[in-house]
């Protein structure tokens, strides 16, 4: 039996699942969630606790049981809390803006990047502009938002400029030792 696919979800307050076959809607306080899910899948609401069975101890519906209890989790979890990720910009004249709900990265190159925001997500930007907030309800989306951000300039090894996540540690590398001898 999977670890995982066998835990139970505890739905919170004001949280409601519709299940109608194998596509489930999750509707909360920040939004609503809808996926369908492997038809040999089997979810079941019960007493406010979501389980997910599966039929056979076959290779792929092993798999797709935790696999199909971790994504209800994150819907659960979505429309109940939320998620964010939090993006640091090193590097001189590196920094982010907003501009109404759009992001403008400034990074370095001939032009400033620009990112609009998707559906139930936003950005956020502080003072000084050194870092960025992405908040949504879908992880998959705020995660692929993210990735997309620090693609546009990683952190390099020799200074570390560029655009990490929050926590990340960039292995550095000495640079030249320089000219020795005459």
């Amino acid at each position: 039996m999977s670890r995982i696919g066998k835990a139970p979800i505890q739905l919170p307050d004001r949280v409601e699942v519709d299940i109608r076959g194998n596509h489930v809607t999750v509707k909360g306080p920040k939004g609503e969630l809808s996926r369908s899910f492997d038809p040999d899948m089997e979810i079941v609401l019960e007493d406010g606790v979501l389980t997910v069975r599966r039929p056979t101890d076959h290779r792929l519906h092993r798999a797709m049981h935790g696999l199909t209890r971790a994504l209800l989790a994150n819907m659960v979890i979505g429309v109940s809390d939320g998620y964010s990720k939090v993006l640091e910009i090193e590097g001189t004249g590196y920094r982010a803006e907003l501009q109404g709900e759009k992001l403008v990265l400034y990074l370095g190159f001939s032009h400033p990047i620009e990112f609009q925001p998707p559906q139930h997500v936003s950005f956020e930007v502080p003072r000084g502009g050194r870092s960025v907030t992405i908040s949504g309800i879908d992880k998959e989306v705020v995660g692929e938002i993210a990735a997309r951000i620090r693609r546009q300039r990683p952190p390099e090894p020799y200074k570390g400029k560029g655009v990490r996540y929050q926590g990340e540690r960039v292995r550095r590398k000495a640079g030249k030792a320089g000219r020795v001898g005459g």
